[in-house]
């Protein structure tokens, strides 16, 4: 249980560290894409969220999306060249804050023994978390570079943890729990 809780504050530190990459940007800023083969930081933010829905649901629970006209447009599956077409920031911003409530709320019930399978549930929430927490600092890499060199913004510091093993690997922060 214990372990389950701690990520979940690694998984908010890792959010928050989204949130510090993009809070201050314009919405211009937040929807504008070097070229037609990439995605806007805006598409990025809405991802993250959709993946996390998306393995919750898969792997915890069956519930339905939050906001299921997203789904096809943050899908990673979808070319770069058809995610120009961004919801508002506010939307995105509903969802991902919607998106984090419903890991909490399914984490939290699995970290009390309120599954069917508490134990099993554990195991698979520990890695859940872990991979949700490597894919929001993947994605939050690439919203650094555009952020800093295409934006010209200053890059806030890494975040940093109660947990050693949050460090940069090929560039990229990652949360490993075998170091």
């Amino acid at each position: 249980m214990g372990d389950l809780i701690a990520l979940l504050r690694e998984y908010d530190r890792a959010r928050t560290y989204t949130d510090d990459l993009w809070r201050d940007l314009t919405r211009d800023e937040v929807t504008w894409r070097p070229h037609e083969d990439s995605s806007a930081i805006g598409w990025h933010l809405g991802h993250q969220a959709h993946v996390a829905h998306f393995m919750i649901r898969n792997l915890t629970a069956a519930e339905p999306s939050p906001d299921p006209e997203l789904d096809g447009l943050m899908d990673s599956a979808n070319p770069e060249k058809f995610r120009g077409a961004l919801p508002t920031v506010e939307r995105l911003t509903a969802f991902r804050d919607t998106v984090a409530e419903r890991v909490h709320a399914r984490i939290g019930d699995i970290a009390a023994g309120k599954v069917g399978a508490p134990t099993q549930l554990t195991i698979v929430g520990t890695h859940l978390l872990t991979a949700l927490i490597n894919h929001e600092y993947q994605h939050d890499q690439w919203i650094s570079e555009v952020r800093a060199k295409n934006l010209g913004h200053v890059l806030p510091p890494d975040p940093a943890s109660d947990r050693l093993s949050l460090s940069r690997v090929d560039g990229y922060l990652v949360l490993n729990p075998y170091a």
